[in-house]
This record gives structure tokens, sequence and C-alpha cells, in this order.
């Protein structure tokens, strides 16, 4: 691996039913998304509607993190922490 920065950013963008109940279920989550190469994790809330949720990670491996998106176990906790409809992802250099 060469010095230079190689870190991918990930946005997603998603409503929620309860903001408190998905933050536990994203916290629990942690463990997940680092296995996965995506760390440093900043939430976002929209002013207008708390429950409008945008997160910014960083991102080691494109495909990997392609898998985790798609993995079984992100939809589990993304449903069970109150997440409506599909969620907006872009990955982004």
């Amino acid at each position: 691996m060469n010095s230079q920065h190689s870190t991918e950013n990930l946005t997603i963008h998603h409503k929620v039913k309860d903001y408190a109940t998905w933050r536990k279920g994203y916290d629990e989550h942690e463990k997940s998304r680092l296995s996965a190469g995506v760390t440093n994790g900043r939430v976002f809330r929209r002013a207008e509607d708390p429950n409008d949720i945008l997160i910014l990670l960083d991102v080691a491996d494109v495909a990997q993190a392609r898998t985790w998106l798609g993995g079984d176990d992100l939809k589990t906790a993304m449903h069970k922490a109150g997440v409506v409809g599909s969620p907006s992802i872009r990955f982004a250099t």
C-alpha cells in the first residue's frame, strides 16, 4: 500500500421512526462497521425533522463496504432500528 490517503467517503441518508431507538441500534452495530473497514461515522440530523438522518463514513475498501451494505446483517439491524424505506447510499472519493 502506498503512503497516499486512499479512503473513500460513504454517505447514507435515511428516515427513521424514532432517533433514540435508531441511535441505540447504530451504536450497537459499530463492530460490524469496523469489520467492513467502515469507520469514523459522523451522524447529522435535519433541524426541521430530527428523524431525517445523514451519516458520513470513511471506507478503506469500497468492494468490502458494498458487500457489507448488501448483507442481511445490516438489513436486519436497520429494520430493527426503525429505518423507514430504503436508504440513499453514495460513495465519493
